[in-house]
């Protein structure tokens, strides 16, 4: 069985979705509608900005969501997903390439998102850290008993965890950390605590938007990030992406659970190639490749 895969922030480069574009004609005329719905030329940034006008959440999260639907819609007749996934952001383009939002919709959600993160992030002083090489219970432990906010957000693979939360209390947690042993505890290069409580504002604006806009049953189970469980319900479906924002990433559940289901290929729809690494690392019998 055949599961399709899509990446979250991060993972965006400079010329991202150009080949598309200049060689696709349903391609160009998706990318164009983009632009006209943002109100401003995304490709323009996407195919010949800078680095830092990507790094941008604003532009960032259109532009990866961009990229990996339209190269689902790219494929046409033979984008037959029996199970699909997101990391964090991804998991909108999941929600949009199996057909439980409209690309229109997907956008406007994810633009919102953009908008919605970005000024939490700018509200409080937050950050991120990766954390290699200790079991999740002890990181969790550790985490749990640290004055502020810091809490996991993402768990990428078995021994690579990230934390989330108030710049003081993730420095304090990665010196604990790397105390227990952690082969590293290293702030990442962000500027928010992504799947934190720090997100209750940015959650509480999306909720609304979320409420308001049409779900349909997808075409195959979306394995979602909050419970690491299929979903084809449009209501359950829609309840988790609100909580999504706070909430960890739970990825190795994502992917043990494709597997349990029967997912034996995963093709990863976006730029960049983090999650067939992550993949390979939660299944080493995986078979993995990538479109970008």
């Amino acid at each position: 069985m055949k599961a399709y895969v899509f990446p979250g922030q991060g993972a965006q480069f400079v010329g991202m979705g150009k080949d598309l574009y200049d060689n696709n004609e349903e391609a160009r005329a998706l990318f164009e509608k983009a632009n006209d719905i943002l109100g401003f030329r995304i490709t323009d940034l996407m195919f010949a900005g800078t680095e830092d006008d990507l790094k941008q959440t604003k532009v960032t999260q259109p532009a990866i969501f961009l990229h990996s639907v339209i190269l689902a819609k790219s494929l046409g007749e033979d984008f037959r997903p029996d199970m699909v996934a997101g990391h964090s952001l991804g998991e909108f383009s999941a929600l949009v390439a199996a057909g439980a939002l409209s690309f229109e919709e997907g956008l406007k959600l994810v633009s919102k998102r953009a908008h919605a993160m970005q000024k939490a992030c700018e509200a409080r002083p937050s950050t991120m850290a990766a954390v290699l090489a200790l079991p999740d219970e002890k990181v969790e432990e550790i985490c749990a008993g640290i004055d502020g906010i810091v809490a996991p957000a993402n768990y990428n693979c078995p021994g690579q965890l990230v934390i989330s939360g108030e710049v003081e209390a993730v420095d304090a947690a990665c010196e604990q950390l790397k105390a227990a042993g952690a082969k590293r505890a290293l702030r990442l290069k962000v500027g928010g605590a992504f799947h934190s409580p720090l997100m209750m504002p940015a959650q509480e604006e999306l909720a609304e938007a979320i409420a308001e806009a049409k779900f349909n049953t997808p075409v195959c189970p979306v394995y979602q990030n909050v419970d690491g469980k299929p979903h084809t319900d449009p209501e359950e479906i829609k309840a988790n992406l609100i909580k999504q924002l706070t909430a960890p990433v739970r990825w190795t559940q994502d992917v043990m659970a494709m597997t349990a289901d029967g997912a034996t290929e995963f093709v990863e729809l976006g730029p960049g190639a983090v999650l067939q690494g992550l993949v390979k690392k939660i299944n080493k019998e995986a078979v993995t490749s990538g479109m970008q």
